[in-house]
């Protein structure tokens, strides 16, 4: 932790242009934008993963996004969370992207390889994970 970017950020060792901070919740502009507002909202809490974050540690972070997606006045705007390398995670602390969408250039650009499904071998997985739900 003590090398973490994000948990310097948060202590003030490095300085950010704080948007918001809670006791649980850091918000700040993210310096290397996709496109005007993109923002980072993270839980103080440090974990590398989602899962490796406290559920009463995550409640205030999709408000946040929101609250900075109304100010900015995005109207088309992707919240991105990464968990992992071959996830596009660079930053071993789990954070919450809040990215205007102002026009095509601007802003996120993703694919979506959508592949074809065969549905019993879905509903096999689907019952297989909505049992362990």
């Amino acid at each position: 932790m003590a090398a973490c970017i994000f948990c310097r950020i948060i202590k003030g060792e490095i300085p950010s242009f704080k948007l918001f901070e809670s006791d649980k919740v850091f918000a700040f502009l993210d310096i290397q934008p996709l496109s005007r507002g993109h923002a980072l909202v993270i839980p103080k809490y440090h974990g590398a993963k989602l899962t490796d974050i406290p559920d009463d540690h995550l409640t205030e972070i999709l408000p946040v996004a929101k609250k900075i997606a109304q100010v900015t006045g995005a109207t088309d705007f992707n919240v991105l969370q990464n968990n992992g390398r071959i996830a596009h995670q660079v930053v071993d602390h789990v954070h919450f992207h809040m990215i205007p969408k102002p026009n095509e250039e601007e802003g996120l650009g993703i694919g979506w390889p959508a592949q074809a499904t065969d549905m019993d071998k879905l509903k096999e997985y689907y019952e297989s994970i909505k049992a362990k739900m």
